[in-house]
This record gives C-alpha cells, sequence and structure tokens, in this order.
C-alpha cells in the first residue's frame, strides 16, 4: 500500500505535457523515476487527429490514467476512415494488437504496427496495410511521431507485454468526441461511423478503463455481448514494416 500511495503521488505531483494542434515543440522526457514505476504496467493508447495528439495511459490501482499526451508530428487525409489501400488516408476506429506488431527496427526508427484492416474494415471491404505509428516524423497514411516520443510510447508498449500484458488497445477518433463537437461534425459524410466509435470515447471518460468493442453486423458495438455464436477472430499477425 505504501509504494501504491507513493506511486500515486509521484503521477498526480508530477506534470503531464499536453500540447495543441499549434504548438510544434518537442515534448519534455519524462522524469525517470516517474518512468520507472510505471514501466511494465497495462498501457492503452487513444489518438485524436484533429488535435494531433496521442494519448499514452498506464494502469495504476484500477483506473488508466493518463501519462503523457504527445504530439502527432504527421498524419495525412484527413478526418474520416481510411478505406482503400492508396488513398493515403490515417484510420480511425478500435484496434487490438500484441508483441508481434512490434517493430524495434523499423527503418521509421521504431514501429508499432496498429492491426489495419481489423474486424469492422474487413466487413466494410477496406483494404490497406502497413498501417503504423512510427517515427521519423514524416508518414503518408501513419501516425508519425518524434523519435523522443516514439522511444517513450514505444517502452512502454513493449515493457507492458514483457510484463504479461496479452493485447494493447488502440482507439483512434477523428477529434475529442465531446457532444459540442459532435453537432459541429453532424453534417460530415462521416457522421453515421463516428457515431459508432462515440460510445467508446464516452465510456472510457466516464470509467477510465478501455472500452469493449464487438463488430456485429459490420458495425463497432460497444461493451455489448454478442448473442451469436463467437467466430474466430480473423485478426493475423500483420508484417510490420
Amino acid at each position: 500500500m505504501v509504494r501504491i500511495a507513493l506511486l500515486l503521488a509521484m503521477l498526480f505531483s508530477f506534470p503531464v505535457f499536453t500540447m495543441s494542434s499549434a504548438v510544434a515543440s518537442e515534448q519534455a522526457p519524462f522524469e525517470t523515476g516517474v518512468q520507472q514505476q510505471l514501466l511494465g504496467s497495462p498501457v492503452y493508447i487513444q489518438i485524436f487527429k484533429q488535435e494531433r495528439t496521442l494519448e499514452l495511459y498506464a494502469k495504476v490501482e484500477n483506473k488508466f490514467q493518463l501519462v503523457g499526451a504527445f504530439r502527432i508530428c504527421d498524419f495525412s487525409g484527413g478526418l474520416g476512415n481510411k478505406r482503400r489501400e492508396g488513398d493515403f488516408k490515417s484510420p480511425e476506429g478500435f484496434y487490438n494488437i500484441d508483441i508481434h506488431h512490434l517493430k524495434p527496427d523499423s527503418r521509421f526508427y521504431r514501429a508499432i504496427n496498429i492491426g489495419f484492416p481489423n474486424d469492422y474494415d474487413r466487413a466494410q471491404g477496406y483494404s490497406g496495410k502497413y498501417l503504423m505509428i512510427h517515427g521519423n516524423c514524416l508518414s503518408i497514411g501513419c501516425y508519425a511521431m518524434t523519435d523522443v516520443n516514439m522511444n517513450v510510447i514505444f517502452n512502454y508498449v513493449q515493457a507492458a507485454f514483457n510484463n504479461g500484458q496479452r493485447n494493447v488497445e488502440i482507439s483512434i477518433y477523428p477529434f475529442k468526441m465531446t457532444e459540442a463537437n459532435m453537432k459541429l461534425n453532424k453534417y460530415s459524410t462521416y457522421i453515421n461511423f463516428w457515431r459508432q466509435l462515440e460510445p467508446g470515447y464516452a465510456y472510457f471518460e466516464k470509467y477510465h478503463q478501455p472500452p469493449s468493442v464487438s463488430v456485429i453486423g459490420g458495425n463497432y458495438v460497444v461493451n455489448q455481448t454478442q448473442t451469436l455464436t463467437p467466430q474466430p477472430s480473423q485478426l493475423a499477425f500483420a508484417t510490420v514494416k
């Protein structure tokens, strides 16, 4: 209990670095003590395109707490989900990766394959491959980070796997899915798709736990048990570059 209390005190007394879309400066490195304490904890990732932000969470006691918000250097194609190979879009949706999706020796410094296409993407007939979160700060279709920030993100994810976490969930949203933002975008051609993502965002905001996501009838369904006979997952280990 003393160790947990100390960890919580360190976590909440140390400032979490957040960056608006207008800020292009590098995030300051994490304080060494906090980083070492949280390495190996279960992790969760959220990405917000419009805010150009990747949020990294670590599990502390029974809740996922924000470790850091990292500026995304580059992504392509604007808002909306990726639909076909060569459309230069960066994916949106709910993805689930395991240790085989890590590529420590990527030519883009270090990389995490997000697992596109997932079951939803395949149900829609979408195509594409090698969609990553990676370093090098330059990309088409991926989420590119600075090498410094990618190193922190990669180390947390790798340590979580090495410490027993079997799958890491990555939720990718067009923007912070608040009621106000949904109203602002209600005439978008993507609004029906975004309404499928909104419950996942709301669930995490309320409970600080990653949402449980299924694909039923070709649609995302959040926190609902599938009543049909479960089918073996079609998610194959993606080859990463």
